[in-house]
């Protein structure tokens, strides 16, 4: 039979834990918000990633990135030293034809879920190079998410000849 005294050892104890709760006023502890969930960049993997040639003017980062995480996330920005400022691009129809723009709010990616970036859709653009790219540099590009956090991806240069959108509001194709 199980005996369900309690033992001095146990009391003492229990004694202590339930002192220092006091201690709190009755308030739960606070728990960043880091300890709780896990920062959106720690559960993305970028695959794939290459940006297009260019001498000056505008380019585009492209790949797979995908969300391993639990939950949605939103990449919400990017930047890089390659280029004087970075847009996330999203293809949209404007009077019959597939232009391109600016996507406000960034793109969500769902729980397991992935975001393509490619030519003649969504990509990274990189506008205001700083220097030409050329195929076989790297271009270290980082990816910000709506909570804060960043990830670095590192992608190849290469040659390519396609993907001369049309933009919105005056952008010059890539």
């Amino acid at each position: 039979m199980r005996s369900t005294a309690m033992t001095p050892a146990l009391g003492a104890a229990l004694a202590a834990v339930l002192a220092l709760g006091g201690c709190a006023g009755g308030q739960p502890a606070e728990t960043p918000a880091a300890s709780v969930q896990a920062e959106a960049a720690a559960s993305v993997t970028v695959t794939d990633a290459w940006i297009k040639a260019g001498d000056d003017g505008m380019t585009a980062l492209f790949g797979m990135v995908d969300n391993g995480g639990a939950t949605a996330i939103t990449l919400s920005g990017a930047e890089t030293d390659a280029a004087e400022m970075a847009e996330l691009h999203e293809t949209v129809e404007s009077d019959g034809a597939m232009t391109m723009r600016e996507k406000q709010g960034g793109f969500e990616i769902a729980a397991g879920g992935h975001l393509m970036l490619e030519p003649g859709a969504n990509h990274v653009m990189l506008m205001g190079l700083t220097g030409p790219l050329q195929a076989g540099d790297e271009v270290t590009v980082t990816l910000s998410f709506s909570d804060g956090s960043t990830l670095d991806v590192v992608a190849p240069v290469k040659d390519y000849q396609g993907a001369n959108e049309q933009y919105d509001e005056g952008h010059e194709a890539h």
